[in-house]
């Protein structure tokens, strides 16, 4: 289970006083995605992300996406009840503000949350309104799952919560990615120190794999930033140039 204390934070579900709960009925899968379906159930069984549930109000079907890899991803298709849920209007930072305050500074580290969504819990009576059916049973997830309308409100206001002190100082955050600035090579230590302080105090986790530590330059949210300020991203450069 994630570590981040509920009391901390947790994702509501606000569901219209109006709202008719919906029951979609199950779609039919087969083969490869059957076999997928089931095995990551199980993860998610065996993490204790998810419990069974016999009886729920809203009951959703689970969506496949195949990953570059060639792995599945599943998520649920939660358009009903997104549609019962008002938007959450918590400001996510502008793109534009957070790319110039990322760039010219002498180094860089970028790091990206684990399984980001799945590290806040769902507020306890909210549960089971995320249940969602497979072939063997029906389940609902005890963390805020991939794919609720407000999920994303939610992760900013917990990176805001836990950086308040250092967003624009060191650190520059975007829902689950994040890069740590230094104008001195020689103070990028601490200021990796700071922001992992942070961490391990709210018990999050990061993505080791697409975490890069001390580098000049590099990619955030679509632009290529470097000591110099903001250049050319090179892939999008070659995509026209051939085109």
């Amino acid at each position: 289970m994630p570590g981040i204390d509920a009391n901390f934070i947790c994702h509501r579900l606000v569901i219209h006083k109006e709202a008719r709960p919906v029951v979609q009925r199950k779609r039919k899968v087969d083969g490869e995605r059957r076999e997928a379906i089931i095995t990551e159930t199980q993860k998610l069984l065996n993490a204790i992300f998810i419990r069974e549930v016999r009886y729920t109000m809203w009951l959703e079907n689970v969506v496949l996406v195949k990953k570059s890899s060639g792995r599945w991803h599943m998520c649920v298709d939660y358009t009903d009840l997104n549609k019962a849920c008002p938007k959450d209007s918590y400001p996510l930072p502008s793109i534009d503000r957070l790319v110039d305050g990322a760039s010219g500074h002498a180094l860089l580290s970028f790091l990206n949350a684990y399984s980001g969504y799945n590290q806040i819990m769902m507020y306890p009576p909210d549960e089971v309104h995320t249940s969602f059916i497979t072939d063997h049973a029906n389940y609902y997830y005890r963390l805020m799952p991939f794919g609720l309308k407000n999920a994303g409100a939610t992760y900013q206001r917990l990176m805001d919560k836990v950086f308040h002190q250092q967003i624009r100082r060191n650190i520059e955050v975007y829902v689950d990615d994040m890069v740590v600035k230094t104008t001195s090579a020689e103070a990028h230590a601490a200021d990796l120190a700071e922001v992992f302080s942070q961490i391990r105090k709210h018990n999050m986790r990061l993505n080791l794999e697409k975490c890069v530590f001390g580098i000049q330059g590099g990619k955030f949210l679509g632009f290529m930033i470097t000591n110099r300020g903001i250049e050319a991203n090179q892939e999008k450069c070659k995509a026209i140039i051939q085109m």
